[in-house]
């Protein structure tokens, strides 16, 4: 399915017409806003509005620049229980981490924030944040014993 993206998504810039399977365009692209179907009228319709469009895209940018500049050099800590070897009960997750950050002031999206299945092991670790697909963060999240 052909489609026209409204906003900044991994397969292209506000404009770009992609084709993209079908039930990813009526399932997530549409109903969440970020594209509409390549039609005549639909082409016409973002012609028109296109300065409208780049510009909305642009604050997005600037809004995930901002956010990003406020987690650069950010550290973060989370104590947990350890076994007898060092071995956590349990891992640091998105959740925990999203919860960290907001308590320093800054809101993130848990699903912004990229952690393959969790942290498990303690001491530093950088974590990346995809902000928007221009801008990403990285956060040191520590991870110590609980005493």
């Amino acid at each position: 399915m052909r489609v026209i993206l409204l906003n900044e998504v991994e397969q292209g810039r506000p404009g770009q017409e992609i084709d993209v399977k079908p039930g990813y365009a009526r399932n997530f692209l549409i109903p969440q806003g970020l594209a509409v179907v390549a039609t005549d009228g639909n082409r016409k319709w973002f012609e028109s509005q296109r300065k409208r469009i780049e510009a909305a895209a642009a604050r997005d940018r600037e809004a995930a620049a901002e956010v990003a500049a406020a987690i650069a050099g950010t550290r973060v800590e989370k104590q947990m229980k350890v076994g007898e070897n060092d071995t956590l009960y349990g891992s640091v997750t998105a959740s925990d981490i999203a919860d960290m950050l907001a308590e320093k002031g800054i809101v993130v999206d848990r699903r912004k924030i990229v952690l393959d299945g969790g942290i498990k092991a303690l001491g530093d670790h950088r974590v990346n944040i995809n902000l928007h697909p221009e801008v990403v963060a990285e956060l040191t999240v520590t991870v110590l014993p609980e005493e």
